[in-house]
């Protein structure tokens, strides 16, 4: 399991298991045991095991145990299991792919006189400085224009994110491709379109 979801993983926890061998069946488990270690995904060597540090992306091993395991099952079968880390019902949610950040500086209405008897400040390009500006937010619509929302989520789902606070429902949120979102701006005219995206916009 990747190093960034294992904080959430606890023993116990149910999960569902699909085993590529026996098609259209689920199979019902629990967390049974968490490793301690990381696992440098390359190699499989344990971190501490390895002789040097290295930046590459890193696993840990989760065992799942069947609780109704099937008459068939053999060692080595390849089979996916979907941890379930935490649950909530009555919640408001949007889709992930909704989900942006913008600076503190692309919310600021840009002044279309600045400029002509003032001195712009020199920009500090400190990658840290920038994330700490970042805001984490969704566009809604409001008068036929694209605004920004900042939002506090919680529980992330396959598709869908919990919106703790900034959102309310009813709140017409704009999704679509990642490039789309990241360059579109607060203020924009937008015109809805419900209809399903082609393909070469979902990858895009």
């Amino acid at each position: 399991m990747d190093e960034t979801d294992i904080v959430n993983v606890r023993l116990g926890q149910p999960a569902d298991v699909t085993i590529d061998a026996i098609p259209r069946k689920v199979f019902h488990g629990v967390v049974s045991e968490i490793g301690d270690n990381a696992i440098v995904r390359s190699t499989g060597v344990a971190t501490s095991q390895a002789t040097s540090t290295s930046e590459e992306a890193k696993d840990f091993k989760v065992v799942v145990t069947l609780t109704d395991p099937p008459a068939d099952l053999r060692p080595g079968l390849s089979s996916t299991a979907k941890i379930t880390t935490a649950t909530r019902s009555s919640v408001l949610s949007i889709p992930i792919q909704a989900l942006t950040v913008r600076t503190q500086a692309d919310l600021v209405p840009k002044d279309k006189d600045a400029g002509k008897n003032s001195v712009q400040a020199a920009s500090v390009p400190a990658e840290a400085s920038k994330q700490k500006d970042e805001v984490q937010g969704v566009f809604v619509i409001r008068n036929k224009k694209a605004e920004f929302i900042p939002v506090d989520t919680g529980v992330s789902g396959t598709t869908d994110i919990e919106i703790i606070k900034g959102l309310q429902e009813g709140d017409e949120v704009i999704t679509g491709s990642y490039k789309v979102l990241r360059t579109l701006k607060p203020g924009t005219s937008v015109k809805i379109d419900n209809s399903t995206p082609k393909k070469e916009d979902e990858s895009s």
